[in-house]
């Protein structure tokens, strides 16, 4: 066992598809732990089959139903001394798997917590969407009730960040239409199918276009989706936009793309948007 992982909780995320996106620090942690926490036992062992390695410690399940339950045990592992090594199916733990209570357990016992990051659908999909990525937001899996999901996706109406989100693949169309009533038929989005396997699939247009698609043939595999964020307030003009598109070239980023940017999403022509800047850059 190596100093760096004695007594600690460790979150270790594990690939979404592609087995050769495990980690050197994550295939060494499978090997190394006292106790290997998984989502699913299984899978986990599976895994490591495919890895060519043999776990060193003790499986346990953890997941979402007994998870409570077995917080106590693995931190108990911890405080001993000993390294509990968390994993889901897929991904990051706590990021819409288990691991969160384990997590703000610890941490209120005072016990070490560290990550061994890796692969995430999260941010796989918001790379790929073409959307942009210097602000975003991640709302999990929306409510199933369709009433509890328009409201849902009505709170975020104004949101400005791209959003992304988790969807079992029979609920994909059902979903979009929904979208396409909260926001309109032409928000931008992309649907992430499959990231990072064999049939991988990004599909990216407006939301209605997007929802017929879906309607089209059965959605298979494992999706994310994500959705251009709202435009801004109706009425803004190029003087009112100035100052934003000041504020990001200060923090860093480049005139030109910031007002294409801005532009777009205001419905401003970016001649006129990038002549203010300009100007007002040189005042």
């Amino acid at each position: 066992m190596t100093v760096e992982t004695r007594g600690r909780l460790v979150l270790a995320a594990t690939p979404i598809g592609d087995v050769e996106d495990a980690s050197a620090r994550l295939r060494r942690l499978l090997v190394e732990a006292d106790v290997v926490a998984a989502e699913d036992t299984r899978r986990t062992r599976a895994l490591a089959a495919r890895l060519g390695l043999t776990i060193g410690g003790r499986v346990v399940s953890h997941h979402e139903h007994n998870e409570e339950g077995r917080t106590a045990e693995l931190l108990e592992v911890v405080a001993g001394g000993g390294t509990v090594l968390v994993v889901s199916d897929a991904g990051m733990p706590a990021v819409s798997d288990p691991g969160f209570r384990v997590v703000q357990a610890a941490v209120a016992a005072g016990l070490p917590v560290t990550v061994a990051p890796g692969p995430s659908a999260v941010l796989t999909a918001l790379a790929l969407s073409g959307l942009p990525t210097d602000r975003f937001c991640f709302e999990g899996f929306l409510p199933r009730r369709p009433g509890d999901r328009a409201r849902a996706l009505a709170a975020l109406a104004d949101e400005r960040r791209t959003a992304v989100f988790f969807e079992a693949p029979h609920r994909v169309a059902e979903t979009l239409d929904a979208m396409v009533e909260a926001y309109g038929a032409e928000r931008p989005a992309a649907v992430c199918r499959e990231l990072t396997k064999t049939y991988e699939e990004v599909r990216r247009g407006p939301l209605a276009e997007l929802a017929a698609w879906a309607h089209a043939g059965e959605v298979r595999g494992e999706v994310v989706l994500v959705v251009g964020g709202a435009p801004a307030p109706t009425g803004a003009t190029v003087p009112d936009l100035v100052p934003e598109v000041l504020a990001r070239v200060d923090g860093g980023e480049r005139l030109k793309v910031v007002v294409a940017e801005v532009a777009e999403i205001a419905g401003v022509p970016k001649r006129d948007l990038y002549a203010a800047a300009l100007a007002a850059r040189t005042r």
